[in-house]
């Protein structure tokens, strides 16, 4: 099945893209990370904070493993760091055309500013957070991703007529 699979830094819109897409497109779309949660009845930062960061990853290759049998096309929309395992970049590249959002540590630091919710920007300063972590994914993101698109000081809907001029 040809999914279309977004991936990138927490905050780059990957999940707001990604519904709006998909209505477009009158497909489904799928959520990694809210999926996770409905299927392990907690919270992301709840599962990091119980059961560790490694089981969590395990939910994510999981979670591409069971989007692999679905019969529909779908719109996806992935965790950040779950293309961080070299075995989720294989397989997010199986499910379909994988599409990199990014977007520069500023705009990012704006989008999230006051989020409580994502583990992994948790202490310390959020820009130097964000900083650190898309240094460490971002080699990752490239080689998992069929098409780059930049996010910053652009409408969904421009970024939405980039995906769909590069993937339909």
């Amino acid at each position: 099945m040809n999914h279309i699979i977004l991936i990138g830094f927490m905050g780059a819109g990957k999940t707001s893209v990604g519904r709006k897409l998909a209505g477009d497109l009158q497909l489904t779309f799928v959520d990694t990370d809210e999926r996770i949660e409905a299927q392990q009845k907690k919270k992301i930062s709840d599962i990091f904070a119980q059961d560790g960061e490694a089981f969590f990853r395990d939910l994510e290759t999981d979670m591409l493993r069971q989007l692999k049998k679905e019969a529909q096309r779908l719109v996806i929309s992935v965790g950040g760091g779950l293309p961080v395992r070299p075995g989720n970049r294989e397989l997010l590249r199986e499910l379909g055309t994988v599409v990199y959002l990014k977007a520069e540590a500023d705009t990012l630091v704006g989008r999230l500013r006051g989020s409580t919710t994502r583990p992994k920007l948790a202490g310390g300063d959020l820009r130097e957070r964000i900083v650190t972590l898309m240094r460490e994914r971002e080699a990752c993101y490239l080689e998992a991703a069929q098409l780059l698109i930049t996010t910053d000081q652009k409408s969904i809907r421009n970024i939405i007529k980039e995906i769909e001029s590069n993937v339909l």
